[in-house]
């Protein structure tokens, strides 16, 4: 025995030195070769690096709905499932340098043939027809990790772990962005559907004075009926509105992970409800946050961690298998030790040699594989800085246009009350008063157009920078 555990610890110890030979590399971060600055810039007024999004909006019924969805949403729901599993994964992997025991209880009874010579000699010795058997066994499997499978193992598991956590980062930002772009937009169209039920009324008094003039002889009534037309125009503003704030109210909804039904919100659409704080700088440095490219790294360290692996397969493996019991044809002196004593060890290398390629194959898959997770992670920072960059623009730009539309409608606004005045005295016509209203109602609808837009933008570069779940 004392031999035996000589055998075993030289084994070990020449194992441990072996280790050192892991065959895996280690993971390198790909060159992003990202820019210094984007190409458009904004006035800085502070940093959201570490802004969360119950900070970004202001709105507290907005930031009601975002908790719902958050707890409720079932994507985000089964994600989580997703985690749950990785980390158990995860957790596994951690064992993987440890050996496995198993402990095995047997009995058994045979009955020979009378006939036969076991029978005879059981009958003889035993003196029964039968033949029991008591065995007892605690064996131990052990492979010796000379290749560093273990570690890479272990890396890849971790990785994807992180990775899936990033994904649900990534998916909670999405949910965050969607639920408030829905929910601008149903401010938007609430206020769409005020400025048609002004202009029922604004366009009804003209109707009205046109009446008037008509009965007097003053018109004919082809001015009626532009009047009426003009009115129209206004009312069919109010059902189309009212169906597209019941199918937005329905699409949020669900994304709250409930059914259908209205949606509490303040009646008021202001992009001042939305921080206009944003930093500048180095791309690399803010999108660092991003979990999308967080997980798009991740997945290149696992793929890293699965070349190693490949490559570890083609090397010979090394394992012990030892094991110790009792065994007995009595159940008596089944545990008589050490009469019924049972010990064995055994020693295992195995060398790959003829696999039809296989395993060169798997190696050069996996190395393919590496170098198209390193290409998509260059992808995924090339589209960031994009998206940041764009969103930017769009901010930048809708600022100037809202300046200009505001603009527009004060004129505009003079219009109509200037056309209905001159109209009312003579000097202009009816045609002018229902073009200058026209031109206020779809001024009016572009300003709402724009703030939504603004809006989008405000928390597109918001998403686009990392956003905050937490």
């Amino acid at each position: 025995m004392k031999r035996v555990l000589n055998y075993i610890i030289v084994y070990a110890v020449g194992s441990v030195i072996l280790s050192s030979c892991a065959v895996g590399k280690k993971y390198q971060r790909p060159d992003l070769a990202t820019p210094e600055t984007y190409r458009s810039t904004t006035t800085l007024t502070g940093d959201t690096v570490l802004l969360p999004w119950r900070a970004f909006f202001k709105d507290q019924q907005l930031v009601t709905l975002i908790n719902q969805a958050l707890e409720k949403n079932k994507d985000v729901a089964v994600a989580m499932l997703n985690m749950e599993q990785l980390e158990l994964s995860f957790k596994q992997a951690k064992l993987g340098l440890l050996p496995t025991v198993d402990l095995s209880v047997s009995a058994s009874r045979i009955y020979q043939s009378k006939n036969s010579l076991n029978g005879s000699l059981s009958q003889q010795f035993v003196g029964s027809s039968y033949l029991d058997d008591y065995s007892a066994n605690l064996s131990l499997a052990w492979e010796a990790d000379i290749w560093g499978k273990a570690k890479m193992q272990k890396d890849a598991a971790r990785a994807n772990y992180f990775m899936q956590k990033e994904n649900l980062s990534a998916l909670k930002t999405r949910i965050i962005v969607q639920v408030a772009q829905a929910y601008y937009n149903l401010l938007a169209l609430d206020e769409q559907l005020k400025v048609a039920q002004r202009n029922i009324v604004l366009s009804d008094s003209t109707l009205r004075m046109i009446q008037l003039q008509f009965q007097a002889g003053q018109v004919n009534s082809l001015g009626v009926e532009q009047a009426v037309a003009q009115k129209k125009t206004a009312e069919l503003l109010v059902p189309l509105a009212k169906q597209n704030i019941a199918i937005q109210e329905n699409a949020l909804s669900i994304l709250c992970g409930d059914y259908p039904k209205s949606i509490a919100r303040n009646f008021a659409f202001k992009t001042a409800d939305i921080s206009d704080v944003f930093p500048d700088g180095v791309p690399a440095k803010l999108l660092s946050r991003r979990p999308d490219l967080k997980a798009a790294e991740y997945a290149v360290v696992s793929a890293n961690a699965n070349t190693g692996l490949a490559k570890a397969a083609m090397y010979p493996s090394i394992s012990i298998t030892p094991s110790i019991g009792a065994n007995s044809y009595q159940f008596n002196n089944w545990f008589d030790l050490p009469g019924s004593l049972v010990k064995n060890i055994g020693g295992n290398i195995t060398q790959p040699l003829f696999r039809k390629k296989e395993l060169r194959t798997n190696y050069e898959i996996a190395k393919l594989e590496q170098q198209k997770s390193a290409e998509q992670f260059r992808q995924s920072m090339m589209l960031a800085v994009g998206e940041v960059s764009d969103a930017m623009v769009k901010s930048s730009h809708a600022t100037e246009r809202m300046i200009l539309v505001d603009e527009k409608q004060v004129s505009l606004n003079k219009a109509v009350k200037n056309a209905l005045l001159l109209y009312r005295s003579g000097m202009a016509t009816y045609l002018e008063v229902i073009v200058a209203q026209n031109n206020a109602l779809q001024n009016e609808l572009d300003v709402i157009s724009l703030q939504k837009e603004k809006a989008d933008a405000k928390i597109d570069l918001y998403r686009a920078l990392g956003g905050g779940v937490e």
